[in-house]
């Protein structure tokens, strides 16, 4: 009896494993039965840019319900833009759950390269967004504009509008955002390639990551190049806010052909003003969207492509009002 009852355990216990491991995930797949959970985490989450990406991510969760596979966003990010630290820990905090897939815009090209690998070693394969890493090889794909070119079409409006001559500032913004830096280098490459004339007075300060920072340090540029100044260029929406703000203290606006990059509101109505002559724009809800349907699909055992461009285009105040130019512009924000 004692044996026989020994036998009946764990044929019992045999029958329970079983039952909970084909309860939870598929072996070929890895699609867990109740859906994928999928982890968004976008640099910061006070920005128009960020909330943009978050409607893309939500719209791809709903295409892929309304197709039969269940998937939940866990939207997550820092609130200030130079929290590395803070991000870091949103990483390891999703790994610790047991998520199926990360979509991350790193804040920092090298410092999150550690806790992108811990997530692959753990099995969570991850897609980027927005800006890159230094080591490419644990990831699945990277989603983003052409940054490079970005900046060489806000060089290629600011030497057009200058015609050829003048005095530039550069405003730099984060240490290690690699799409900026980007942004940066497309933007200097082109001025020293196609507009030899053009001098750059500044090209070495950063702004940080808010638009009061970033007003701050275009007031000091300001103050130092006084009436030298006849062209600028800010690489992302709280630097080109600040710098805004700033010309227009100065009384500068309108005055310095300034090109900037991303949208929001004002920015817009100061286009309409021609106190902004350029906005480079790229698509956050397609850079969310493509990010959680390239993860899914990688977790469905798919193949997925490893750079997926969301493309880029420049608005100017006479090109504010088209129907191209308003979709990106005005793109769709999560609540």
């Amino acid at each position: 009896m004692q044996r026989g009852a020994a036998l009946f355990l764990a044929l019992a216990m045999l029958v329970l494993v079983v039952g909970c491991g084909s309860a939870t995930s598929d072996s070929k797949t890895g699609e867990a039965k109740n859906g994928f959970h999928i982890a968004v985490i976008p640099k910061g989450t006070t920005h128009v840019f960020w909330k943009s990406v978050h409607a893309g991510a939500l719209k791809a969760a709903e295409e892929f319900k309304a197709a039969g596979t269940p998937v939940e966003i866990q939207w997550k990010g820092a609130l200030l833009e130079n929290d590395r630290e803070g991000q870091i820990n949103v990483v390891a905090d999703f790994v610790a759950q047991g998520v199926d897939g990360i979509v991350i815009a790193p804040l920092d090209s090298t410092a999150l390269v550690p806790s992108i690998r811990d997530a692959k070693d753990a099995g969570i394969p991850t897609v980027i967004f927005d800006s890159g890493l230094a080591d490419e090889s644990v990831i699945e794909s990277y989603v983003a504009t052409d940054n490079y070119n970005g900046g060489a079409l806000a060089a290629r409006e600011i030497g057009k509008r200058l015609g050829g001559k003048g005095d530039v500032i550069l405003l730099r913004y984060n240490v290690g955002s690699e799409s900026t830096e980007q942004r940066e280098q497309g933007f200097l490459d082109t001025i020293k390639k196609e507009f030899p004339e053009i001098v750059m007075l500044s090209d070495d300060q950063y702004s940080g990551t808010t638009a009061i920072s970033a007003q701050n340090k275009a007031l000091e540029l300001l103050n130092q190049f006084g009436d030298k100044v006849d062209g600028f260029f800010a690489v992302c929406e709280p630097d080109t806010v600040g710098v805004l703000s700033a010309l227009e203290q100065e009384g500068l606006a309108g005055k310095v052909v300034f090109v900037g990059f991303d949208p929001s509101p004002h920015l817009i109505e100061a286009m309409r003003e021609k106190k902004v002559h350029g906005l480079v724009l790229q698509d956050p809800v397609a850079m969310g969207y493509l990010g959680v349907k390239a993860v899914v699909e990688r977790l469905q055992g798919k193949t997925v492509e490893k750079r997926i461009s969301t493309g880029e285009a420049l608005a100017t105040p006479e090109s504010v009002d088209s129907p191209k130019m308003q979709k990106l512009l005005n793109p769709e924000q999560a609540n």
